[in-house]
C-alpha cells in the first residue's frame, strides 16, 4: 500500500486538483434561438448548419 512520506502542501495540492473541476458544456444558440449542443441538431427545430435535417417541432 502506498504510504505518504513528505505533506503535499496547499499550493502543491491545488495545482494537482486544478483539472479536477467538471467542465461546463459548450452551449451554442439555433437560428430558432434554442439552446443546443455543437454539432448536433437543434432539438426544438431539428436544423444542423442551417439544413433541415430532421423533422422538429416546427415551434418557431
Amino acid at each position: 500500500m502506498a504510504v505518504q512520506q513528505n505533506k503535499k502542501s496547499r499550493s502543491r495540492k491545488g495545482m494537482r486538483r486544478s483539472h479536477d473541476r467538471v467542465a461546463v458544456p459548450a452551449v451554442i444558440y439555433c437560428t430558432c434561438g434554442e439552446p443546443t449542443l455543437p454539432h448536433s441538431v437543434c432539438p426544438n427545430c431539428g436544423e444542423y448548419k442551417g439544413r433541415k435535417v430532421v423533422a422538429g417541432n416546427d415551434n418557431a
